[in-house]
């Protein structure tokens, strides 16, 4: 197996491009994708400072490395979810990244500083855990990204989360999620710009990438994950695509092509309709924000209100 621009000694096959690269040049692949997915969608411009939501896994941390290599100014942001073992374990991978870079990261921790994490908080909430920690990390990731003055908050979204969202998106036809599953999210209404920069990289692919680049990542799935329609979405088209090599790639780029355009009328619908959460200040569908009502059940602080407004990023858990 040998690479395709070099004709060295290959390390990685990857199928789509139907091609083989040897250690150097697929590291250069992966940041050319990365500058190639933000010229395409102006995600970033030089001079821009970046807070880049990391979890301790590959992806987010893959992320981190690539945008510093760019030559971009960007700090971390961890949440500590209170996930047991898994969340003690994500948060070492995390510190001793920054540690050993000298990275600034800025840590959140969701007991402490709000009174609950996602075990209780999903229970109280009576949300699935994985809809309670979608709403957390998003409401946290948008107020840590404004406090701090940062220009965009970036997440390790790679194409295989981006088709497998999109999947269950098209099989409930979600028209105000398909609106806002775009690779860019602009500042506006309260809401700093969102990128997700990995979107040109597999999952399989940012993995190989840490590998190589020494980067060691938290490898286990979250236990409160189990049952998740996202994964088995993943399934179904790791399944398409181990037949056809190419299929996310092609199902994902396509949407944005052809279709996203078709849904942007739902989200300026559901961005006139947004306020000013009057406890915690950030937008909201209504007088209280989605999170401020969970804190509120999970903590018993206050009477309880009835559920209604969605997040920002249209990202069904």
């Amino acid at each position: 197996m040998k690479c395709r621009v070099c004709r060295g000694p290959a390390v990685i096959d990857i199928r789509r491009h139907n091609a083989n690269f040897c250690e150097e040049h697929f590291l250069k692949l992966c940041h050319d994708q990365v500058t190639r997915a933000i010229a395409a969608f102006d995600m970033l411009s030089p001079g821009d400072r970046v807070l880049v939501a990391v979890s301790g896994g590959k992806d987010s941390l893959a992320l981190w490395d690539i945008l510093l290599d760019l030559g971009y100014e960007v700090d971390g942001l961890y949440l500590g979810l209170g996930i047991g073992e898994y969340t003690e374990a994500s948060g070492c991978h995390v510190r001793r990244f920054a540690r050993a870079r000298g990275l600034n990261l800025r840590e959140v921790d969701l007991r402490s500083e709000h009174g609950f994490d996602i075990p209780n908080g999903s229970r109280a909430a009576k949300r699935p855990p994985c809809s309670a920690c979608g709403l957390s990390k998003r409401h946290l990731f948008d107020r840590a990204t404004r406090d701090g003055g940062y220009d965009a908050l970036a997440t390790g979204h790679n194409l295989d989360d981006e088709a497998a969202v999109l999947f269950g998106n098209v099989l409930r036809w979600e028209g105000e999620y398909l609106a806002r599953q775009l690779p860019v999210l602009p500042a506006g209404n309260g809401f700093p710009r969102k990128v997700k920069p990995l979107v040109r990289l597999s999952e399989r692919e940012t993995a190989a990438y840490c590998v190589l680049r020494g980067i060691d990542y938290q490898v286990e799935e979250c236990p409160m994950a189990e049952g998740n329609r996202h994964l088995g979405y993943k399934a179904a088209l790791n399944a398409v695509e181990a037949q056809s090599p190419g299929t996310k790639h092609t199902f994902y780029f396509n949407f944005l092509d052809r279709a996203a355009g078709l849904f942007r009328d739902r989200m300026t619908e559901a961005e006139a309709g947004l306020d000013t959460c009057t406890r915690c200040g950030s937008p909201a569908a209504g007088e209280i924000c989605s999170f401020c009502r969970l804190a509120e059940r999970a903590t018993g602080a206050g009477p309880p209100v009835r559920p209604g407004s969605r997040s920002q990023d249209g990202v069904l858990a």
